[in-house]
């Protein structure tokens, strides 16, 4: 069924990064009060708040987070969902939303995401994350996401060829959007000799292969289209969203080199919008690692499957490409604040719409796609969305 009037009217994000003596709530009450306040949404009519936040009770020891943030940031009374699947928290928050307004329930809510995993060690970070993967059958016996997405990388490699230089060329890109953003956590180019320095972490992936522990939180406005108009001159409407789910351990699945669930909430989120890879001009998708970033570009359809490596290589999804892919800097320069990273995903894709992405605007901007999965593509959310007047 096609979505008929859900449109996003204001998105902000915090700085992500190791954000010293600020916390949990304090990020979330910031990226609330941008995207509210000062976009000239009064907070007195947001109606609902669904919030992606993955792991807090094991990175600052918090649960009950909902009410907690909805306090701090002055929302007060509201009802108030905690979303949780691992990466995709903030997609499925943003997906809540979406049916919210749909359903004709609310006119006004607000999506939220926010995540805080500095203030533990790298240690504690590792044991957080992993449980977002199957503990009986992977992370229980020592398999940690980085070891998941090498061996993903290494089947991609032995099937089509893949180069470790193809995924270093994937973090050079990645820094180099994300020197012209203010928000990203590095914001250095990097070069593909320094990109391919051995310093392993799960063969054949390396230090520069792998997104950052990260602070940081995000916050969108969705209104009616009985609504928008009184908040914006542009808004940009959400046209098709999927998702869908997956085994959450390897063993469950038959090819390593695709993720099912990025196939199946893609393939939902074009039908519902009456469209395709084609008519896409430009990609946030979910690059925790770099390989991820080649095989999302794949499972979107926007290349035929062992041909993203060379897209990258030829430079299509560059910024200024015929298929931009993250032109902000994506999870791996920008940072991977858990629970934040799928609303700030749609909070770029809005910029992008909107022409707002500053030095990062990609040229063709009427159509943008974002793809958020969570652990190792157990979860997958996809969110098609245009300009309204495009």
């Amino acid at each position: 069924m096609p979505l008929k009037k859900t449109f996003i009217v204001s998105g902000a994000q915090t700085k992500f990064g190791a954000l010293e003596g600020v916390t949990f709530r304090e990020m979330l009450a910031e990226a609330v009060d941008k995207a509210t306040i000062q976009a000239g949404v009064p907070k007195k009519e947001i109606q609902a708040v669904f919030l992606g936040t993955f792991n807090p009770e094991m990175l600052i020891h918090q649960g009950h987070t909902a009410p907690l943030l909805l306090d701090y940031a002055g929302l007060r009374g509201l009802p108030a969902t905690r979303h949780e699947a691992a990466c995709a928290s903030g997609a499925v928050a943003l997906r809540a939303g979406i049916m919210a307004i749909e359903s004709g329930l609310y006119d006004t809510v607000l999506v939220g995401g926010v995540e805080k995993m500095t203030s533990v060690s790298t240690n504690k970070v590792t044991e957080a994350l992993a449980a977002a993967a199957d503990d009986e059958f992977e992370s229980g016996v020592g398999l940690t996401f980085p070891g998941v997405f090498a061996l993903a990388a290494v089947a991609h490699m032995n099937r089509y060829g893949t180069t470790q230089e193809d995924m270093a060329l994937v973090a050079v890109k990645a820094h180099k959007n994300a020197a012209s953003n203010p928000l990203a956590q590095f914001q250095k180019e990097i070069t593909l000799e320094k990109a391919m320095t051995p310093k392993f972490v799960a063969w054949p992936l390396k230090l520069f292969d792998c997104s950052p522990i990260s602070d940081g939180a995000a916050a969108l406005v969705l209104s009616s289209d009985k609504k928008a108009k009184q908040y914006t001159d542009t808004p940009v409407k959400i046209v098709g969203s999927g998702q869908a789910s997956a085994s959450m351990n390897l063993s469950g699945r038959s090819d390593l080199t695709s993720f099912e669930a990025s196939v199946a909430a893609s393939r939902s989120a074009y039908k519902m919008a009456n469209l395709t890879p084609k008519d896409i001009d430009f990609a946030v998708v979910h690059d925790c690692f770099t390989i991820a970033e080649i095989i999302a570009t794949e499972d979107i359809g926007f290349f035929k499957p062992g041909e993203g490596a060379k897209a990258v290589r030829e430079g299509i999804t560059a910024k200024d490409g015929a298929k931009p892919i993250n032109p902000t800097g994506g999870l791996k320069a920008v940072g991977h604040p858990v629970g934040a990273t799928g609303v700030k995903q749609a909070v770029e894709v809005y910029k992008e719409l909107i022409g707002a992405a500053g030095a990062n605007q990609v040229p063709k901007h009427n159509i943008g796609l974002m793809h958020n999965f969570g652990g190792t593509g157990a979860t997958c959310v996809v969110n098609i969305m245009r300009r309204a007047d495009a």
